[in-house]
């Protein structure tokens, strides 16, 4: 593979070049929804896998469309009067867009992905070539400096952000510029810093090609580039969380022994949140012999801060060694260098008695409150995407219960939250099932265990009677002691608010 990193880019100062080229995509219907219609569903989906044949085979003919699939996306030279007839050949040859190639043809010296925005924005990533499908899996990219296009881990942190009008966005290693964009679009002031110059030219250069306001980028490592006196209300970040023996490749490893970078991104962030503000991050967290993961992430949470922290995926040392091998292309060398390669990975988490790494999400939360909250659990199970709306309301229950003891618990009105049923389970006829589970279809899409008791307070939550009343009412119907049952059901009602099953209606 030639050396990316020493390629020309684009100019990032032609924002006049930049929009005009930007039209000409739009005009060829060079968006989201055009790709899908033009490829076809399957060829689509090989893209995300970086399989680029049937996109080749779906694009040889010669459409405005067909034309620009070809140059942008699949890096594959067009002859000049092809192009000329799309886009605005000579600003983008001056502009350093397109390059002439052979006699008669030209070819783009980036990569341009199309990129839907959640409310119907045609937006375009810009990536080093080569870098605009699969993300990081497994596009064996062994540049040091090399900047990825949009990956998986790229949209869920997009889509678990809160996504409230805010002043100031902060993203850290903003990479191609994706968290940048969707940043740009609710925050007045976005900054982006990333240790790699290169990303940061090509983060002007998305933000420049999609029609957004320009960041103010800076160079440097995480917090590094932050004056002292700065604070903002959203940072984000999906940094190079990878645990690796070294720091190969920039774009994933972090450099620092262990899970250190990610536990010092997220201790350093309480700081420079604002009030009420949200730091969210993606992140690799080790779990070692003789220690409770669940405590190691706990200890890395700032004074002051709420947080929510989802394990999404756990797996062993071995796989995912593999995993990070297969991206790099090791496995594709010599037989011998990726033994030791792999070899060297086992020997540094033997070293840090790492047994498994787990994968998941963090979001903090500034908050003035006495004792802050701090929940760590693991949710390996579908989500329904986006989901900043339903992280946002998770720690506005959370300052609800806070506010509420039992006794305002009680006198306060619920709503069953939407698309809640209900499943009972037991053997088949039975006259009452073994138990009765709550299971949301929305958001997280937790499923829980209740007792009747609580599957019928559940049922008769409309916001008309008040928790205390409904429960005076089921103990009439239950011939049971409405105090005692007073007493004891707070608890039940507290966690069905928490986990989303039951809104305060007031």
């Amino acid at each position: 593979m030639s050396d990316t990193t020493s390629s020309p880019l684009p100019s990032a100062d032609r924002p006049d070049v930049a929009a005009r080229l930007r039209d000409a995509l739009i005009g060829a219907s060079f968006t989201a929804d055009g790709l899908l219609d033009l490829l076809g569903a399957p060829a689509y989906a090989a893209l995300a896998r970086s399989e680029t044949v049937p996109a080749l085979r779906a694009t040889r003919g010669d459409t405005p469309l067909e034309t620009l699939v070809r140059l942008f996306l699949l890096q594959q030279p067009v002859p000049y009067a092809r192009v000329a007839a799309v886009v605005p050949l000579e600003e983008a040859l001056q502009a350093g867009w397109l390059t002439r190639v052979g006699g008669d043809e030209v070819a783009a010296t980036v990569d341009v992905r199309p990129y839907g925005g959640p409310g119907g924005e045609d937006w375009f990533i810009v990536s080093d070539l080569g870098c605009a499908v699969g993300g990081a899996g497994g596009i064996g990219q062994h540049d040091e400096g090399v900047v990825l296009g949009v990956g998986g881990a790229s949209t869920t942190l997009a889509g678990i952000t809160v996504r409230t009008p805010v002043a100031s966005a902060l993203d850290l290693g903003t990479g191609s510029g994706i968290q940048a964009l969707h940043a740009a679009q609710h925050a007045t002031r976005v900054t982006a810093t990333d240790l790699n110059p290169r990303a940061l030219h090509i983060t002007a250069l998305t933000l420049a090609l999609s029609g957004a306001p320009a960041a103010d980028l800076r160079e440097g490592s995480l917090f590094e580039p932050v004056r002292d006196d700065e604070s903002f209300d959203l940072i984000v970040s999906n940094p190079p969380f990878v645990i690796s023996p070294g720091a190969r490749l920039t774009y994933r490893d972090g450099g620092m022994g262990g899970d250190d970078l990610c536990r010092s991104l997220v201790q350093q962030a309480g700081e420079r949140l604002n009030e009420g503000g949200f730091a969210q991050f993606l992140a690799n967290w080790q779990h070692v012999a003789g220690e409770d993961w669940q405590d190691r992430l706990r200890s890395w949470v700032p004074r002051g801060c709420d947080a929510w922290i989802v394990q999404r995926e756990v797996q062993d040392v071995t796989q995912y060694a593999e995993l990070w091998l297969r991206d790099a292309g090791d496995h594709r060398g010599d037989p011998a260098e990726y033994q030791a390669r792999y070899d060297a990975w086992l020997d540094e988490f033997e070293a840090r008695k790492v047994k498994a790494v787990g994968f998941g999400w963090i979001t903090l939360r500034r908050t003035a409150a006495a004792e802050p909250v701090v929940t760590v659990e693991e949710w390996p199970h579908p989500v329904e995407q986006p989901l900043g709306d339903a992280i946002r309301a998770h720690f506005e229950r959370l300052d609800y219960l806070r506010e509420h003891d039992d006794a305002a618990l009680l006198g306060s009105h619920f709503r069953l939250a939407a698309e809640v049923v209900q499943e009972q389970v037991g053997l088949p006829g039975a006259e009452d099932p073994e138990h009765v589970v709550l299971r949301q279809h929305r958001g997280m899409r937790r499923a829980t265990k209740v007792d009747t008791i609580g599957a019928g307070f559940a049922g008769v939550c409309d916001g008309t009677l008040s928790a205390g009343r409904i429960l005076d009412a089921i103990a009439q119907l239950m011939s049971e002691d409405p105090v005692v049952l007073r007493d004891r059901t707070p608890a039940q009602i507290r966690l069905l608010v928490e986990q989303g099953f039951l809104e305060p209606a007031n």
